[in-house]
């Protein structure tokens, strides 16, 4: 299972507010013959670290490539730059952020080639932005380095961080509600 994390903050000049922008994405994707099987609904969650930036829209897609790792990856940041995806600092707001999060079984943790993703995704297991919307995709998923499945990595996950699902036809992320939700823990 190839698994791709998409997430955003920030509206984009060519396609408005994030939800918008990472649909527009997959299509994108698409256009270069990486299809997208399916994903999971669109996610808002707090920023990681929580420094007052806007809330994010996060989801999951599970990829249709025969290309392998690094190729993938440059078409990822390909689509991110085309995007308006501009690095500037580590957790900055963003327009879109698209991650690999897992090639089928690969494990790049300990070693890896140049150029080559670090797979499965080094957070993944501690991001409920990632693990609400890949729990939902794929339940029974197990993390190749980890041994434990979505659902176990997303049990575990420590109290705290924020996601809650969004309706399929919200564009805009909504302020974070008073209670509710659904918080990691």
């Amino acid at each position: 299972m190839i698994l791709l994390g998409l997430g955003g903050n920030l509206p984009s000049r060519r396609f408005g507010p994030p939800q918008l922008t990472l649909q527009a994405a997959l299509v994108a994707l698409e256009e270069r013959a990486i299809g997208v099987r399916r994903r999971s609904r669109w996610y808002r969650s707090r920023p990681v670290p929580d420094d007052g930036q806007p809330w994010f829209v996060n989801g999951v897609t599970e990829l249709d490539t025969t290309l392998p790792p690094d190729e993938l990856l440059a078409h990822v940041l390909e689509v991110e730059a085309a995007f308006g995806r501009i690095r500037r600092r580590r957790w900055a707001p963003r327009v879109i952020d698209l991650d690999i999060l897992a090639y089928h079984e690969h494990n790049t943790w300990d070693a890896r080639p140049p150029l080559t993703p670090i797979l499965p995704h080094p957070r993944l297991h501690e991001r409920a932005f990632v693990l609400a919307p890949l729990v939902e995709l794929a339940p029974a998923w197990r993390h190749p380095v980890l041994g434990r499945t979505a659902t176990e990595l997303l049990e575990a996950l420590p109290s705290g961080q924020f996601v809650a699902a969004l309706e399929e036809t919200e564009a805009e992320v909504p302020a974070p509600p008073v209670a509710g939700g659904l918080p990691a823990r």
